[in-house]
């Protein structure tokens, strides 16, 4: 399970920092014809002529966001990347270029970065995003990874938290709470290997709920599909921190209120089968878990009728007056206040 199982080891300070960026860099390849100039000068040369730009980052912080026991880099690199472009997608806009900065600890070999980088190059590949540049230093406390992504948008398409209206309709894309579950195994498995480091871990029939935390993909195919239909959201987010947090930026960005409904909300079997197993509420995952890179967005009423047959989306609820009236609708027709849980950055999450 550890991450240090690499049958040869090359130190970084042997090929120095220009051959590391070499090596690095090797698989790179410009497709988008927004990126003018990519690697190689001293920055990247983009154009939008006719688009918004889009820019987003996120920093992951080994011990923080992710743990090294049970993550290996090529998925490391892979989630890195997806993280990002999913919040382009959660604009409705396409996510185009990245810049990747690092850094590194002597634990890690050159054979490790090539690894992650293996991973970012693979994302990159799959939703045709172009790695333009980046930045590499040395770190005295493990891993660290800030991408920053830009993407393009159409003006009269761009979905911001900020436009549901009373009476929209709640949508959400995929299944929750399968990433949050697939931590808790991770996590006992961990717990095991500490007692034992001899001991194999045992993820036989976990394989989905541990893939959608390790390696989640973001959701072009809805985003590709809603223009397709001609269905522009109202609001969009995407879901990282949990049904509930989305639930409230958005309706607090609006000043609405909202109404969701537990039978509506779409929960893998296998998520409820390892719920079950833990003596865990599937729902609590669902709503407060975290991880899905789903997407929550709200859409006019007379749009219902182009998207109720896709079988991506759900319609989960509607949107309210009072902003102060978030409510989980329970089976047995409970109105429950919907607290935002969120990520709690600055304390011990895993």
């Amino acid at each position: 399970m550890n991450f240090e199982e690499v049958n040869s080891r090359t130190e970084i300070e042997s090929v120095g920092e220009f051959g590391l960026i070499d090596l690095i860099t090797e698989e790179v390849k410009v497709e988008n014809k927004s990126t003018v100039k990519g690697i190689g000068d001293d920055c990247a040369v983009l154009s939008y002529p006719k688009k918004k730009v889009l820019v987003s980052t996120d920093l992951l912080v080994e011990g923080v966001h992710f743990d090294m026991v049970y993550t290996p880099l090529k998925h490391l690199g892979y989630k890195s990347a997806v993280v990002n472009f999913s919040d382009i997608y959660a604009m409705n806009g396409k996510p185009k270029q990245i810049v990747v900065g690092l850094a590194i600890s002597n634990r890690f070999s050159v054979e490790a970065i090539k690894e992650l980088y293996s991973g970012l190059n693979l994302a990159c590949k799959r939703y045709n995003v172009d790695l333009v540049g980046g930045d590499t230093t040395s770190s005295v406390s493990g891993l660290c990874i800030s991408i920053t992504v830009i993407g393009e948008g159409d003006e009269d398409r761009i979905a911001y938290r900020s436009g549901a209206k009373v009476n929209d309709l709640l949508c959400v894309t995929g299944n929750l709470g399968a990433a949050y579950m697939g931590l808790h195994i991770l996590e006992r498995e961990k717990q095991a290997w500490k007692g034992n480091p001899d001991v194999q871990p045992d993820l036989t029939g976990y394989e989905y709920i541990i893939q959608r935390f390790l390696k989640p993909e973001a959701r072009f195919d809805v985003v590709e599909i809603l223009k397709a239909k001609d269905v522009v959201p109202t609001s969009m987010i995407d879901i990282s921190d949990g049904l509930a947090s989305e639930l409230h930026h958005i309706c607090h960005d609006s000043n609405v209120g909202c109404r969701v409904y537990e039978d509506k909300i779409p929960i893998d079997p296998q998520t409820l089968l390892t719920s079950e197993e833990f003596n865990f509420n599937p729902m609590t995952a669902a709503m407060n878990g975290g991880e899905d890179y789903e997407l929550l967005f709200s859409i006019k009423q007379s749009d219902y009728e182009k998207i109720k047959d896709i079988p991506q989306i759900s319609v989960i609820g509607h949107i309210t007056e009072n902003p102060k009236e978030l409510y989980l609708i329970t089976n047995d027709s409970k109105a429950i206040d919907i607290k935002a849980q969120g990520w709690k950055h600055f304390s011990n999450n895993i």
